[in-house]
């Protein structure tokens, strides 16, 4: 009974052991991917020219809402003196060209999103690129999002662990005292 004592007792340090070193081989971090990519020089000409292109599509909204605008006026002065069927034909092609502005909006709104998503993929790419090649050439083993909508699953993080600054400095930008916010 004491061999098999001494046995597991041997078996229960040794994994143990195992387990504590194995526990010192994982290196986590954490960075703010908003923040790093918000901080990217390519940034400046992106808002630029989503502005521009929010500028233009607006313009256009606003022209087919005018249109639009000016055939409902045109029908109610002309309302009157319409018989009921061209009145009826009338309507229906109003609705139609509702239907088209309304159309145009959302066809706008997939469009803005297209393009904006298409100009942030070299930048996103570069971001995570830098992210893998710092957690590579540190050692670590995991790296969370601290903003990837809801507060980060992480249970434990070094303070002076800044993740953050490695993968800035990587990518040659500097981080302000204040990072920016998320949707600013």
């Amino acid at each position: 009974m004491k061999k098999v004592k001494i046995i597991l007792t041997a078996m229960a340090v040794f994994c143990l052991g195992f387990v504590a070193n194995a526990q010192q081989d994982v290196k986590i971090g954490y960075t703010n991917v908003e923040a790093l990519i918000s901080l990217m020089p390519e940034m400046q000409q992106i808002d630029a020219d989503m502005q521009d292109y929010g500028k233009q599509l607006d313009t256009n909204i606003q022209t087919k809402s005018q249109s639009f605008q000016r055939e409902v006026a045109a029908y109610q002065q002309a309302s009157q003196t319409m018989t009921e069927e061209a009145r009826a034909t009338k309507e229906q092609e109003l609705q139609k060209l509702q239907q088209e502005v309304q159309k145009y909006q959302q066809d706008a709104q997939s469009s803005y999103q297209r393009k904006l998503g298409e100009l942030l993929e070299p930048v996103q790419n570069k971001v995570f690129n830098a992210i893998n090649a710092v957690a590579a050439e540190n050692n670590y083993t995991h790296i969370f999002s601290e903003s990837a909508g809801q507060a980060p699953i992480l249970l434990y993080t070094k303070e002076a662990d800044k993740f953050t600054e490695l993968v800035a400095a990587k990518l040659g930008i500097e981080i302000p005292e204040a990072l920016p916010e998320e949707g600013n």
